[in-house]
């Protein structure tokens, strides 16, 4: 063995708290964001030659195509080529599971703003303004617009899901009491920052580069792939970063890579398709509204003995993630409650409107407000506190058996519910400022407040196992400088902060030292979508997989060129330890290369313990259980409709938190997304089938002014059980589940009109004329 290299430091004792995850880094890009120059896919320099392009739209809910005249879309000013689906060359399909969504419409349109063609010109207004010179003919058809018309009609997409456990029936009829009731929950628009697009630009030898603001570069170069009769090694997707996605940018990215592409390819010259934010929203999905019709029987201690209930969402004309969503509904239905006797039915209603899609919670919180609605309806039957007829159906404690498996068979072996909600009600002051409220109303007339807490339990992983599983490569350069590279995609929530602080963690380096790449399908294959919270388990344990390996062959050269033994080494504060010596992380690197040392590796992980039988509905579809709990109180006038979030306290279980900075942004931001799609985003149609809320001026999001002046936002003190990345928790889509306090402290709030006697039947979004209807309802009963 060669004599060991002089070491260039000593080192003192190794610094056993030394750690780089759990740090409040703050996201990885945020100066970029804050000085406008990180790039997003807009951003990047045009090549020469590079031609945009418009689609043009369906004006018709559901119609045949009799003729389309494009002679003067062709005939426009810098107009180069008109496409419609004869000339997509491979196949004319972006469905992600079932093949039943065209690219381009061909022969049939479904829905108003369906795309029917595309024109390509040499700038984006010239495209835009072409593609509305089309002439079509239309024999229109029968139209089903509402996900009511399409349970009449028996029109789904996909079959109906059936999910049931004991005798409902038998246990509904013993009940002691009993309610029935129907609800309705509409849907929610995107609203990401930046709209879709795609920029497609020709390589040799048939390949195609596509630079895509998307949640799933893989699924995007599988549909392009297709569409252009290529295979996947022919083309490459790429995405530096999103400026949000929220789901919307998960499945529904691939029509816009592929009109793109299929334009590029055509020409032999790049193409960029960035649509303006009304035909955005004319086109694409959102989040799926719900209409359910429910059976619940319950004790005199307000426990749930029976519960039944049907849901129908708003599919849209084709399947898209219905599926999925509807799964993921029916296995939230129970939120934090055990339900020993259910009857669960789900729905996907075709209807002649935009395939909805993917949005943040995915089906989640459409399943859990409907067992929150009844637990609100049956403490106001009983006179009781919310609160405690939620305690009375909590799972059991941890270590309880009984009470503790849900209704498609998975024990919940992790919950923390008891106590965390424990906390937050000691905290918030939940008790005496219910009092408080109901002062307040006694001596006030118009103005009524209200308060709410809720719980939330959500599931993590992908309903499908096969989605459970992510890769990632790792490069240290002989400087000591580190990239990593892995396939979950950046869309804001800071997802490479959390890799590379794992990768730096697990190299022994600060931060600095480690940057994350853009999500290349040329580098990590056959990735997962960045979606249902599993981003950062994912792949950060892959990276962290990947740096492990380094690691370990770094621990054996060290071993034997230092002659030490193996568990003497430590990599830590920059440095590399063994025994009482140590040397900088880029010295002993230039050491490990000249000895030959491999210096990079690829990491994989999926996820264990995971099964799903689609047929009985039943398995163990999450990995781990993430909890939280919000309180919400609002004040309320009765004459205009108008209210105000006075004040909202949340406490999250993010587990240990690989960065508490981010994951209480995360909380934040999905408290105040989820506050707007169950208070002010409300989607509307029109007779003909026209969304009519397509552009910020129709449209409302919450503002600033919408957030309370008091808002309170904790990370509850937990260590996950199961074996994730650090034994942190998903923190991107269970706190959207926090706000539906704010709808059941409005709902409190206009309960007060009538002294708290009657249910108001208060929908959602509980917009203005919403409560008011909920009001004059309370005022008209007896």
């Amino acid at each position: 063995m060669n004599k060991p290299e002089p070491i260039t430091a000593i080192a003192p004792a190794v610094p056993d708290t030394w750690a780089e995850v759990g740090k409040p880094h703050p996201h990885e890009s945020a100066r970029l964001h804050v000085l406008g120059e990180a790039t997003y896919t807009d951003d990047i320099p045009e090549l020469h030659g590079t031609l945009h392009a418009a689609l043009g739209l369906s004006q018709k809910a559901h119609a045949k195509l009799r003729g389309i005249d494009l002679s003067a879309v062709s005939q426009a000013e810098g107009v180069v080529a008109v496409y419609t689906a004869r000339d997509i060359p491979g196949m004319n399909d972006c469905g992600p599971i079932i093949h039943d969504d065209p690219i381009l419409a061909d022969g049939v349109v479904q829905y108003v703003g369906q795309p029917v063609f595309i024109v390509v010109a040499d700038t984006h207004d010239h495209a835009r303004r072409a593609a509305r010179l089309a002439k079509i003919d239309y024999e229109e058809l029968p139209a089903i617009l509402t996900p009511q018309e399409a349970k009449r009609a028996q029109s789904f997409v996909l079959p109906p899901m059936h999910l049931a456990r004991g005798d409902f029936r038998r246990a509904f009829e013993q009940a002691p009491h009993r309610l029935r009731g129907e609800l309705h929950v509409g849907g929610q628009e995107q609203f990401y920052l930046e709209g879709q697009i795609s920029y497609a630009v020709p390589k040799e030898d048939n390949g195609m580069h596509v630079w895509c603001s998307t949640q799933h570069p893989s699924e995007m170069q599988h549909v392009v792939a297709h569409a252009l009769g290529l295979h996947s090694h022919h083309v490459t997707v790429e995405c530096r970063r999103m400026g949000g996605g929220f789901g919307g940018k998960e499945s529904q990215s691939a029509l816009w890579a592929a009109c793109a592409a299929i334009s590029a390819a055509r020409l032999k010259r790049p193409v960029k398709l960035r649509p303006d934010r009304d035909d955005d929203m004319l086109v694409t999905g959102k989040r799926h509204c719900f209409h359910y019709e429910y059976e619940i029987g319950y004790g005199d201690d307000g426990r749930i003995l029976a519960a039944k209930v049907e849901m129908v969402s708003r599919a849209g004309f084709s399947a898209d993630l219905s599926g999925p969503v509807a799964t993921r509904a029916v296995c939230h239905f129970d939120n934090a409650y055990y339900l020993s006797d259910v009857d669960i039915l789900a729905m996907c209603g075709k209807t002649n409107t935009q395939s909805n899609t993917a949005f943040r919670g995915f089906g989640g919180p459409q399943g859990a407000i409907a067992i929150e609605y009844v637990i609100d309806e049956i403490a106001r039957n009983l006179s009781m506190d919310p609160l405690d007829v939620r305690r009375a159906n909590f799972y059991g404690r941890s270590d309880e058996e009984g009470r503790n498996v849900t209704p498609y068979g998975q024990k919940v072996i992790d919950n923390v519910i008891h106590e965390l909600v424990a906390q937050l009600e000691a905290d918030s002051g939940y008790r005496e400022r219910r009092a408080a409220t109901r002062a307040f109303n006694a001596a006030s007339p118009v103005l009524k407040k209200g308060i709410a807490i809720t719980p939330v339990k959500f599931g993590i992983s992908f309903n499908l196992p096969h989605l459970n599983q992510a890769g990632a490569l790792v490069h240290v350069y002989v400087d000591g400088s580190v990239l990593v590279n892995h396939g979950g995609t950046e869309m804001g929530q800071g997802i490479n902060t959390k890799v590379a602080q794992v990768v730096a963690h697990e190299l022994g380096l600060d931060l600095s030292r480690v940057r994350a790449t853009a999500t290349d399908t040329s580098k990590v294959a056959n990735t997962s979508a960045t979606a249902a919270s599993t981003g950062a388990d994912l792949n950060g344990k892959a990276a962290q997989d990947a740096a492990r390996r380094i690691r370990e062959r770094l621990t054996g050269f060290a071993s034997a060129h230092y002659q030490v033994a193996p568990e003497q080494v430590r990599f830590a504060d920059n440095q590399v330890f063994f025994g009482d010596r140590a040397e900088p992380f880029p010295a002993f690197i230039r050491h490990a290369y000249n000895a030959r040392v491999q210096l990079w590796s690829d990491g994989f992980y999926a996820t264990p313990g995971l099964s799903w039988d689609a047929a009985t509905m039943s398995g163990n579809p999450f990995y781990y259980f993430a909890y939280g709990a919000a309180v919400a109180e609002v004040v309320v006038d009765t004459l205009t409709g108008e209210w105000k979030l006075l004040r909202a306290d949340a406490l999250y279980d993010a587990g240990k938190s690989l960065n508490p900075a981010i994951d209480i942004g995360q909380v934040e931001g999905a408290f105040i997304q989820g506050m707007g799609w169950l208070t002010t985003e409300e989607l509307w149609w029109n007779a003909s089938g026209k969304l009519m809320t397509h552009a910020p001026s129709t449209y409302k999001i919450p503002a600033i002014s919408d957030c309370p002046e008091q808002f309170h936002v904790k990370l509850f003190e937990n260590v996950n059980p199961a074996d994730s990345i650090h034994r942190s928790k998903a923190v991107g889509e269970p706190p959207l589940l926090l706000p539906f306090s704010v709808f059941f402290a409005i709902r409190d709030a206009i309960a007060a009109v009538g002294d708290y006697r009657h249910n108001p039947p208060l929908q959602a979004p509980a917009t203005c004329e919403a409560i008011l209807d909920a009001v004059e309802a309370v005022r008209a009963a007896p």
